[in-house]
């Protein structure tokens, strides 16, 4: 009975301590071990509250002084936008301290797309901040230059070595521009890299080529080698680099057993000879069975003369010819009015062999229209290069199922129909929270300079996986910066092959539907609905014909130029009525003229200096459309108004 009236004494405490709101079922804490919570005062026992707040104003002290040295402080509230990064200030909106960035079509109307925050080269990390700026630095240094389609006659010199000796350091001192990516990662260069050099008053090809290691059998060091291969077999003088501070490996003695047996003159560079003193031990690499062997500094471009001596003294020589140019006159100017600029020549003019005719496209900014130059974009491991190396019949380009194979750029060089197409492979454009290597984010931000130097892009998309967010901000970005897009869906085989069961065979789902798959592409890609959608596999080479027509297509509509009449007889016959603008944004157009071709800008004179409403410019860029075409191509407009002040 005693111990009956103890347990009801204690039931009766642990309800008494647990305070009024507990005593109810409900709201009991279950029994078990507590999650661990920061306590608050009230809830600990009287006698250890006074050191509990102790201890949190402590805390509360130390999280106000900063953990960081000044100098580091600094540099973390200096932004390139003016912005001081790290917590928003209490009171004020965020972004309020940040000025607008600048982007490539600022200032232009026509370009209502998603903003491309996510996409590398916009969005700002704290902790990688500062190895992006290093990256933007060097990669504004960087050039897109290519080589032309006449130095394909040249001689063609090849650089070549084991991963990490400074071959791609000695390509960008010879060419006097930073064409390859250079890093202290080894393995950085891939895929083979071309570049003009001048020596003398003569000219020649040179070619990057990755690190060579010959007994390695992985997918990648192995396609790298085969791609090396290539370049040393079409080359008329070869250029091996060794690293003089370390030494040899045996990729060194296999690479070097290789060359002598090819039977071409080989000239033995011994790199990072920075000083006189070093140059002495130049000649222990002689072992090697080489000749001619160079002392060298790549980054500090001592002993490039005597290397440029020797190799251009066995290049063959080159016969130059003189190519007559054909000017157009004023009627052919009148007729490329009025149809734009054709690829094929007319009956009526002097027809030439491809290899001989330029054209002056006075009307277009005086430049030749040699060739167009076009940017394979988008996300990694969509099939970028597969589509390349279909395009031009040719392993041209590294191909493997790892994400990001592709470094540098690749281009290479179509003709058809007397005309040339050079096709540039680039990197996977991806988030910069998921690009840690220095060599990837440099390689994600010369993808967008690319793609600025092209005429127009290819915005790949795998059919597998469709229409991702980073699709939509890549594919915003080729519209704001004004290049011509073709959306092309690759990899649609695996869409429409099934098994006896007639399911996919990939995932045992029902096959797609193309009419269907296309809607749900331009509902999730609703800017770019001027751009013309293609299907196909670059694996099989299925369709990849409709890909040149749809370039050459979409290349003359965006240099096709109409005239001031036609555009004011355009004006005459549009019911602006349509129109769904507000009133206080409505503007009366007195008459519109284009400025420019790629991409096709109209200057609108107008009553009102205010800006053009989102909805009136959609529904006159589809009026244009319709009338003249401009197919795959975005249209610029730009608003004078009579009464604007003159400040």
């Amino acid at each position: 009975m005693a111990s009956r009236e103890g347990t009801a004494m204690a039931q009766r405490d642990d309800r008494k301590r647990l305070g009024k709101k507990h005593r109810q079922a409900a709201t009991r804490p279950k029994k078990g071990r507590a999650p661990k919570a920061t306590p608050t005062t009230g809830a600990v026992d009287p006698r250890k509250r006074k050191v509990l707040s102790t201890k949190r104003a402590a805390a509360d002290r130390a999280s106000r002084v900063t953990k960081q040295s000044p100098e580091r402080e600094k540099r973390r509230t200096i932004r390139q936008d003016g912005a001081v990064s790290g917590k928003t200030p209490k009171g004020t909106a965020p972004n309020s301290s940040r000025t607008k960035q600048v982007r490539p079509a600022d200032g232009i109307v026509g370009r209502q797309t998603p903003r491309s925050a996510n996409v590398a080269g916009r969005e700002r990390i704290g902790e990688d901040l500062e190895d992006w700026r290093e990256v933007e630095l060097l990669a504004s240094q960087m050039v897109t230059d290519t080589v032309s389609a006449d130095a394909l006659e040249l001689p063609l010199i090849a650089i070549c070595g084991r991963p990490n000796v400074g071959k791609s350091t000695l390509f960008n001192r010879l060419t006097g521009s930073r064409r390859s990516i250079v890093g202290d990662e080894p393995g950085i260069t891939r895929d083979r890299i071309y570049g003009e050099i001048e020596w003398m008053g003569r000219e020649a090809r040179i070619v990057d080529t990755g690190g060579v290691v010959p007994d390695d059998e992985a997918l990648i060091p192995s396609e790298i080698f085969r791609q090396a291969k290539v370049g040393l077999e079409e080359a008329d003088a070869i250029v091996m680099v060794v690293d003089g501070r370390t030494e040899l490996a045996s990729p060194d003695m296999e690479l070097a057993r290789l060359l002598l047996r090819g039977g071409k003159p080989v000239f033995l560079a011994v790199n990072k000879m920075d000083t006189e003193a070093m140059q002495v031990q130049a000649e222990n690499f002689r072992r090697l069975g080489f000749k001619n062997v160079l002392p060298i500094s790549a980054e500090h471009g001592s002993g490039m003369g005597d290397l440029l001596d020797a190799v251009f003294e066995v290049l063959p020589e080159v016969v130059e010819i003189v190519e007559p140019e054909v000017m157009l006159t004023e009627n052919d100017e009148a007729e490329e009015d009025e149809t734009g600029p054709d690829f094929l020549p007319s009956a009526a003019a002097t027809v030439l062999p491809p290899a001989t005719r330029v054209r002056r496209l006075r009307s277009h900014g005086e430049y030749e229209s040699k060739e167009t130059k076009i940017a394979i974009i988008g996300r990694p491991n969509v099939g970028k290069s597969t589509l390349l190396n279909a395009l031009t019949g040719s392993e041209r380009a590294i191909v493997s199922p790892i994400a990001g194979t592709t470094r540098d750029a690749v281009d290479e060089v179509v003709e058809r129909d007397g005309h040339n197409f050079r096709f540039v492979d680039t990197a996977g454009i991806r988030r910069k929270g998921k690009t840690k290597l220095m060599a990837e984010k440099l390689s994600v931000i010369m993808a967008r300079k690319h793609l600025e130097a092209a005429d127009v892009s290819l915005l790949v998309i795998d059919a597998a996986e469709g229409v991702a967010a980073l699709d939509a901000n890549i594919g915003g970005y080729a519209h704001e910066s004004g290049r011509s897009v073709i959306i092309v869906v690759n990899k649609w085989d695996l869409m429409t092959k099934t098994g006896r069961d007639g399911m996919r065979l990939f995932d045992g789902k029902p096959p797609a539907d193309q009419k269907v798959y296309e809607q749900n592409v331009r509902d999730k890609l609703k800017y770019l609905d001027y751009a013309p959608l293609l299907f196909i596999s670059a694996s099989d080479g299925k369709n990849i014909e409709s890909v040149f027509k749809k370039v050459e297509l979409v290349a003359r509509e965006r240099r096709k130029r109409v005239t001031t009449g036609q555009m004011n007889r355009f004006l005459e016959k549009v019911d602006f009525q349509k129109a769904s603008v507000p009133m206080n944004k409505r503007v009366r157009i007195y008459y519109m003229t284009q400025a420019a071709v790629a991409p096709p800008t109209f200057v609108l004179f107008t009553d009102k200096d205010v800006k053009m409403h989102f909805s009136f410019e959609r529904f006159l860029g589809n009026q244009i459309r319709e009338n003249f075409g401009f197919i795959g191509s975005p249209i610029w407009f730009k608003i004078k108004a009579r009464n604007k002040k003159v400040e």
